[in-house]
């Protein structure tokens, strides 16, 4: 069976876990507590060299860490990737917009106010990300405008994804009523047979 090491509050584990319940796989789940240091010992090291979360571990105690990769590993062969090169080429496109440009500054924005209750030290980041996270949601929702999925028809890992901070942007500071699409698209997601809340 698989093991999920993760903590509950974070997007990127959380996509871990809606995947797996959306395929319908079973699975045990580990928590580690990142702010009481538990990815930090030396048991958590020796799977997970770099320190972070989540990571799963194999029966046979092969480790997969990165959120995404994860997921594609998961989903292989299934429903969430397309069978059209060109489709599965923009979910990829999209599923590394998130890692690269949504997750650093939606997710971190949440971090500074979530899970360090808005340090003095970071109130200047935290309001130069919220500069930048307009404009990504606002691209969010300009591609959701005319779909009911990030790539069109087809739910799929890009959605996972990009579904898991954006959900919980609020607790960033993001008042997500100024996106409509973004909205209705949140809706859609919830609706998926299997969908599992972030806490379920």
């Amino acid at each position: 069976m698989i093991t999920v090491y993760g903590d509950e509050k974070s997007g990127n584990c959380y996509k871990i876990k809606l995947t797996l319940n959306l395929l319908n796989i079973n699975y045990q789940w580990q928590n580690v507590d990142l702010m009481k240091g538990e990815t930090k010992t030396a048991e958590f090291l020796a799977k997970s060299p770099q320190g972070k979360l989540p990571i799963i571990e194999l029966a046979d105690g092969r480790v997969l860490a990165e959120s995404n990769a994860i997921i594609g590993y998961l989903a292989k062969d299934s429903m969430l990737i397309p069978n059209d090169e060109f489709d599965k080429a923009l979910m990829y496109q999209w599923m590394f917009y998130e890692q690269y440009t949504h997750e650093p500054c939606i997710a971190v924005a949440r971090f500074i106010q979530l899970y360090q209750n808005m340090p003095a030290e970071r109130q200047s980041e935290y309001e130069a990300l919220h500069a930048k996270g307009g404009q990504i949601l606002t691209l969010l929702n300009e591609q959701l405008s005319d779909k009911p999925f990030v790539i069109g028809s087809q739910f799929t890992l890009a959605d996972i994804a990009l579904y898991a901070y954006t959900h919980v942007a609020h607790e960033g500071g993001f008042d997500l009523i100024h996106y409509p699409n973004i909205n209705k698209w949140l809706e859609q997601v919830s609706k998926q047979k299997g969908y599992v809340s972030m806490f379920g």
